[in-house]
Parts: structure tokens; sequence; C-alpha cells
């Protein structure tokens, strides 16, 4: 399963492209099936109706918990470091984690929680989030993760989308300095919710009062206080759902990204191996938080289907001071560190004395995840923290591919800054043109769409029951291929460089955030007429949210006071993470005589590009261009 050298990187490629079924047949036989797939692959991928390894029978916890066992019984399956460096950190070992994840599996039972029902979770960085994941794969329930970033009204949307029976959360969480009180805000998700029948809450805080409903609400530690700690492992279809993520898209609605178990099972796991080139004994910290996709499979399930040591962290980069994660990789003798660009670029503006008191001599691979590393962050990440002899992973993915799919293998990929570099064995992507041609990369470079021509294992394959909308996001676009929504440049060596976002999503801070749905919030205040929330460049998070408001007539308040209610209200309804950083207020916006938006035009004068604005002459209004760029906030 796992490549060892470059020539065996293009050999196994070149296999994996000319003959998937065989190719990904033979990774599946790495895995406990309780009954053979009949077929690897099936359906038709232009057609968007496929399945992999169908037929087959397996659980993904059989595979992650109960086949390392009693083998790895004693060894540690997961570290955890809390928010406050004070406090006493956790590990639990495989034979622990299989008793606790058995128990509040027996639990989730105990409440009728049956095979295909969905369970939501809400929860802080603590071990538990990643128990309750694993008891609803154990007993075949969905889970749906949602970000504790989240509102009540972005997690009711969710819950209601999901039609959840079962919230799993905590009465609060501090995450740097800051207090979220995740149970009141469930709470209030809950006022517009009909579907969910019990909350479970795990008291992370025992120094608050926390609300609570007799008939509703019931404590983690006292439903798993007699819980039995023996659970059999539900016989799950290789299409069986795993779990349903929401992300942004570029209408309002999120979307309910849907995994299936066999496929995700087996190309998380193989992505895990040969990306980071894990070896037996090695200490790994993802950096991510289980509410996004990264979360789930490399801090969660790629991580424990190779039985390996994860580290889950509460906390953050900057708290108590900008040496947390330089601390924490040396507490732990971590080996193998992943986390995001934003991070990177942060703790590299905040200046290199941080890193004096710590070695890092434990780390072997460095990778950095969720957009596009400029290369000043790359040099500072490979040079700095990887000290120049630990090669840096820059991965490329999305929620939908269940997995990286393009990027260099640890140690054997040679590296160019700034390039995710070459697929992954079983990837094959293509750059399209704007006519859905694809371009060849022969003796220059060629620039355009970032498409996959041919299904993976990791792939969604539907949307929670909205399979049109499937169909019309990722393939309607480019007929007989997924548009990832990524534009990219190929060289003529095959190296893929992501240049960013092509349609109306924005990746601050590896967050994918839809400006419909942001929007969609924005138009609902009673004094704006209007907006177009479109992303601009930010040195430390990648991307900024820039919004532009027409106003009402006349209204009777300052620009000032409306930029900080409109920042307030996307806030209350998305999270404080996808509040605009800037909020220009314009008398009207470029549109086209038909009405539509010009969100081009917008972009690049958010990117000071003012001479290579294109053809304005299909504008109904050009004059609106001056007045928006004399506006402009950065």
């Amino acid at each position: 399963m796992k490549i060892n050298t470059f020539e065996e990187y293009k050999k196994v490629y070149k296999e994996s492209i000319e003959n998937p079924d065989a190719f990904w047949g033979s990774i599946a036989e790495n895995f406990t099936w309780y009954k053979k797939w009949d077929k690897v692959f099936s359906g038709d991928f232009v057609n968007v109706n496929f399945r992999w390894f169908k037929g087959g029978q397996t659980n993904i916890i059989e595979n992650a918990i109960t086949r390392h066992l009693p083998a790895r019984a004693n060894q540690t399956a997961i570290l955890w470091e809390p928010n406050d460096p004070n406090e006493p950190s956790r590990t639990l070992t495989y034979g622990e984690l299989d008793k606790e994840v058995s128990k509040f599996a027996n639990v989730l039972k105990k409440l009728g929680v049956k095979k295909g029902d969905r369970v939501g979770v809400y929860m802080p960085m603590v071990p538990e989030a990643a128990i309750a994941m694993l008891a609803c794969a154990k007993i075949g329930a969905i889970h749906s993760v949602v970000f504790a970033g989240f509102s009540a009204n972005a997690l009711a949307g969710r819950l209601n989308d999901a039609e959840a029976k079962i919230l799993i959360t905590a009465n609060g969480m501090i995450r740097g300095q800051k207090f979220i009180p995740l149970k009141e805000i469930s709470d209030k998700a809950l006022e517009q919710n009909n579907s969910v029948e019990k909350v479970i809450v795990y008291k992370r805080l025992h120094d608050i009062e926390t609300p609570w409903n007799n008939s509703r609400d019931l404590w983690w530690h006292e439903l798993m206080a007699d819980a039995s700690d023996v659970c059999e492992n539900e016989k799950m279809e290789a299409d069986d759902p795993l779990f349903i993520l929401y992300t942004s898209g570029s209408t309002g609605k999120p979307k309910g990204i849907l995994h299936a178990t066999g496929g995700y099972m087996v190309y998380a796991a193989y992505t895990f191996l040969n990306v980071f080139q894990y070896n037996e004994g090695d200490i790994y910290w993802c950096s991510a938080d289980v509410g996004w996709i990264t979360g789930h499979t490399y801090v969660l399930y790629g991580a424990l289907l190779n039985g390996a040591t994860t580290l889950m962290f509460e906390g953050t980069p900057m708290y108590p001071t900008p040496a947390r994660f330089w601390e924490v990789i040396d507490k732990y003798r971590v080996n193998i560190f992943y986390t995001a660009p934003t991070a990177i670029r942060a703790l590299m503006a905040k200046g290199d004395k941080w890193l004096s008191g710590v070695s890092l001599d434990s780390l072997k691979v460095i990778g950095s995840v969720g957009e596009p590393i400029n290369e000043e962050a790359w040099r500072w990440f490979y040079e700095k923290v990887g000290k120049g002899r630990c090669p840096l992973v820059d991965t490329w993915w999305q929620t939908e591919t269940g997995g990286i799919m393009i990027s260099p293998l640890a140690g054997i990929t040679p590296l160019r800054p700034t390039y995710a570099t070459l697929p992954l064995p079983g990837v094959l992507p293509v750059i399209l043109d704007e006519n859905g041609k694809e371009l060849v990369p022969e003796d220059n470079a060629v620039e355009g769409y970032l498409a996959i021509k041919q299904s993976w294992p990791g792939q969604s394959i539907t949307m929670w029951r909205n399979h049109e909308r499937f169909i019309k996001t990722y393939f309607s676009e480019f007929k007989g291929y997924y548009f990832t929504g990524d534009g990219a440049l190929m060289e003529p060596d095959g190296y893929i460089r992501i240049i960013g976002r092509v349609d109306d999503v924005v990746n601050v801070s590896g967050h994918r955030i839809g400006t419909a749905e942001l929007e969609d919030v924005i138009n609902k205040h009673p004094l704006v007429v209007e907006s177009a929330v479109i992303g601009a460049p930010h040195e430390i998070k990648g991307e900024q949210l820039y919004a532009f408001v027409i106003p009402v007539q006349n209204i009777e308040i300052t620009e000032e006071e409306l930029e900080k209610e409109i920042k307030k209200l996307v806030a209350e309804k998305l999270g404080a993470f996808a509040r605009p950083e800037h909020v220009q207020i314009v008398s009207n916006l470029p549109k086209t005589r038909s009405g539509k938006i010009m969100r081009r035009i917008l972009r690049k004068l958010l990117r000071k590009e003012f001479d290579n604005l294109g053809d304005t002459s299909t504008l109904l209004n050009p004059e609106i261009i001056d007045e928006i760029k004399k506006g402009l906030r950065i």
C-alpha cells in the first residue's frame, strides 16, 4: 500500500489511471470486510450515478479500532492537549477508545438511534467529539458535525436539513481567552427545530451554570455511567452513508455533502499513509477542528485506520503565546505536523523569536491544508519550522473529495514552493478552458479551470436528499468532469499550482464561505437594498470578505453604524468567522443591462487592477466604477 520511491510513484500512478478497478481493489484488500464487494467501481461517472465497492459489507470502526485489538490495546490512539496549558492533558489507548466508543454507541441505541438516523455533533475539540463520531459510525448512524464557531441560526439550518434525531454538545468551551456558550447556542437553535428529540450535554466546564430542559437534556457523564462497554459493529453496505458535512456553496443554502462508508474508508487510509509517509510509532498532529473535513479525515479516520497516534488540540496558535504550537510539538515529540497557511502566516508575522526556545527536532514531515500557500509562508515554514530537513506537503483537496487529491508524497516527490505538485494515484486532474476543452502543457504551462476526469473512492456520492443540486453544482459546468471551482496552472512536467477559487466561494483562513449565503443574511437587514460580497487579498488569512452594500434611501444612521450592525447580524446568523472585514456603502453596483452584478469587476477593483477591468461596454452604469474605486477600504 505504501509507495517508497519516486520511480515507484510514477509506475503506480500509471497503473492506477489505466486500470483503476485493479488498483483500488488491491488497496481495499488490506481492510476487513464482512463480505467482499461485487464490483470495485460501478455506475457512471459522466451521468453522476456511481458507487465504490458495491455489494461489499464492512464497518469503518472494525478497521479503525477493532482490528487493531488486542495488539494495540495499550498503544495511545488519541492524545489530547487542552486550551489551557496548565490543565492536565489526556490520553486514550486503543483499548480505552474501544470501550468508550462502545459505551456511547450503547447510549445512542438506548435513546432509540438506529442505522440511518442522523446525529448532530456541536462540540469543542475534546476526545468526546471523536467518541461521538466513532460511536455513530459503529452503529450505522450518520453523524453531521457542525463547527462550534457557527451561530444558532447556522446550526439550526444544518440540523433541520439533516433532520437530526439527537444533538450532542457541551455546556460551553473556552478557546484562547474566549468563552463560547455552546449549550445556550444549541437551545436557541432548537427553538427553530422539530426533529431533535434529545440533547446530550458533555460537561466541559465545571464552574458555569448550564441552562436545562428536563424533558429533553441529558448529561453525558450520567448516561455513560451505567452503559455497557461491549457493542457489536453494525454491518454496513459499502455505499451506506457514513456522514453528512455541510459546506457553503454559491447559492444561499449550505450543501449537505454525503460520504459513503467503503470508498471513503479506503481513500482516507491510503492518502494518510502515503502523503505523510507515516511510519509505525509516529506521533501525528493535524491542528484542524473536527467540524471541518480535515478534522474528519486527517485528525480522526485516516489516522486511526492506520493505527496511528493522533493529537487533538483544543486551543489556538496564539494562546497563551505565539509559541504554543511549537511547545506542543516539543511536549509530545510530534513527528508529523499538518496545519493551515493562515496559521503559518499569522505565526510568521509574530516573528522568529517565538521559535527560539524550542527544538522541534522530533519533526520529520510538515504539511499545509485548506488554501493555497504563498511562497514567503512556504519558505518560512520549511526553513524555520522544518529546519530545511522536513519535506513540506502542500496538499490540495476539498470537503467533496473526501481526502487529499494533489500533493507531494513526503520525502518522495521533489518539492516546488507554492505547487501542490502531482496527483495521488487514481486521481486524474485536467485543466480546462472556459469551453471545457482540455489544455495540454506541451512547451509552456497552461492555466484554466481545475477539473477531475474520473471517479476516485473518496468522492462524495451525492448531496443529502438533493442529487439534482449535486449534479448542477459539480457536474453541469463541464459535462463528464467533476468541476472543483478552483483555477490552477499545470506545468509541462505535470506539476500543478492552485491559484484559488473561480466561483462565488471565498476561502478565509481555510474556511470555505459561500458569498451567496452571506448576501442572504446581509440583505435581511431592514436598511439594506442589495449587497455583493467578494473575496479580497489578505496577507494573513489569504482572503478576506469584503461587502459592497446599497442602503435604502435617506437612512437615519451613519455609514459606520450601518457597517457595525451588518457585521453583528452576520456574526449572529452565521458566526463570527464569517463576518466581513470591510463593509463599503455604495449607491449602486456595476450591473449588466439585465441586472446581473458584474462580480468580475468588483474582484479586479479589490485587487487594484484598475487598468485591467476588461470589457465594461455591457455595463448599465459604468460611472459607478469611479465611485467604488474612490471609496475602497483596502
